[in-house]
């Protein structure tokens, strides 16, 4: 069962697709089979010829209450076909079948009155065209931008339940079972400095590896590859890396000493684990905002493109395997958490870089009265003094403790 969406200005655009052509030999006779016209005032058809409800303007009329707001195309037209090699369904199915998929992409959802208008017609076998409007009835816009998506996901559901899929699990090859069977390749620094390989069993790895720049030597050892002593560290750490790249695109297993990867954080979640350590060393506000700035960035941030790598994810098992939907629903609904995640977040950045000069204005206020509190206690008299009679007040300047800051160093002669 596959879903085809489309858009169109009016419903009245879509008579000469879903009649056919003006020769009555290739007419067409569409049939209404099920509806949903929310509220509209006058009693409108449920079933037979669709001609007063897409002539007549019913489905259009929230889009034209408000005006300039409503869409460019504003009607929404989903196109299913069933599999040719199962028998046809029953009008009552298709018009299941219809409610289900208008339920799936929320244009009307169960039980929400201001839901969109629609419609769903027949005009050939084995298909079923749902015709509605994307401006609900309490004036809000649908949107439709992952429509597509949750239309074929419900589809295969249908089809699934249906009966009309295979359920043999179709046999998937993975990269592992091309890995080649030979033994770890270690690249380590030994104490003394020297960059060894050893592991490399086989011609093509040692043949890497003497490409890379390391040197063959086979003993009572065994066969180890080692770079020149005279090889810098910098030098050797660099050509250990690049060795271990073209051996691990080679697919054999590469152990690399962490000392020698001169990338370490090439892959995403190293990455991000610095940014971690990095939010973790801000002292000041600017530091921080300018930090999670990579973070929360709306266009180039690590939290949209995560939200994008799953989206697509979630498209992508559905374009390998189409009855994988319910995993492909699972990274769908994580990317949509992620977009709630994103609104909520919004405008953060801004507020941490705020907080900067609120939170220096805070700290010279408490320093300001904790200075008053501590000199109007030294001015105070004390009990002894004043039963001798003595007065205690003496007009001395007073000046506020000096900024913390390294003492003077002081040279003793």
């Amino acid at each position: 069962m596959i879903a085809h969406l489309q858009r169109a200005t009016t419903t009245a655009a879509l008579i000469p697709a879903l009649y056919g052509h003006d020769d009555p030999r290739y007419r067409l006779r569409p049939r209404l089979i099920s509806a949903d016209y929310r509220g509209a005032g006058k009693q409108l058809p449920l079933f037979g010829d669709p001609q007063e409800v897409l002539g007549g303007g019913v489905l259009d009329a929230p889009a034209a209450r408000i005006g300039s707001r409503a869409p460019e195309r504003p009607v929404w037209l989903c196109s299913v076909r069933s599999d040719p090699r199962h028998p046809d369904l029953t009008d009552a199915q298709w018009a299941h079948v219809a409610r289900r998929l208008v339920t799936a992409t929320g244009l009307a959802p169960e039980g929400d009155p201001d839901g969109c208008r629609w419609a769903a017609i027949r005009t050939l076998d084995r298909s079923v065209h749902i015709v509605a409007t994307v401006v609900r009835e309490d004036g809000g816009v649908h949107g439709t931008y992952r429509d597509a998506f949750h239309a074929q996901a419900e589809c295969h559901r249908i089809a699934a339940d249906l009966g009309h899929l295979s359920r043999s699990a179709p046999s998937v090859t993975t990269a592992k079972d091309y890995r080649m069977p030979t033994p770890v390749i270690a690249i380590s620094l030994e104490p003394s400095g020297s960059v060894v390989a050893k592991g490399s069993s086989d011609d093509l790895s040692a043949t890497l590896l003497k490409h890379a720049g390391f040197k063959q030597i086979e003993d009572w050892h065994g066969r180890r590859h080692r770079l020149p002593t005279t090889t810098a560290r910098p030098d050797g750490a660099a050509i250990a890396t690049h060795a271990a790249e073209m051996l691990r695109a080679a697919r054999y297993d590469v152990d690399l000493d962490p000392q020698l990867d001169i990338e370490p954080l090439n892959t995403a979640g190293q990455q991000l684990l610095n940014l971690t350590d990095q939010i973790r060393a801000s002292t000041k506000f600017d530091e921080l905002a300018g930090v999670l700035d990579n973070l929360l960035d709306p266009d180039d941030g690590a939290l949209v493109r995560l939200q994008e790598a799953l989206e697509i994810a979630s498209e992508q098992i559905t374009d390998l395997d189409p009855e994988q939907y319910e995993l492909s629903d699972r990274f769908g609904a994580a990317s949509d958490q992620l977009v709630a995640a994103q609104a909520e977040l919004a405008g953060a950045v801004d507020e941490v870089q705020r907080t900067k000069s609120h939170a220096h204005g805070t700290a010279d206020g408490r320093a300001a009265v904790s200075y008053s509190a501590a000199l109007y206690a030294a001015r105070a008299t004390s009990p002894a003094v004043a039963a001798r009679g003595v007065n205690a007040t003496v007009a001395t300047a007073t000046t506020p403790p000096p900024a913390a800051g390294p003492r003077p160093s002081v040279r003793i002669r």
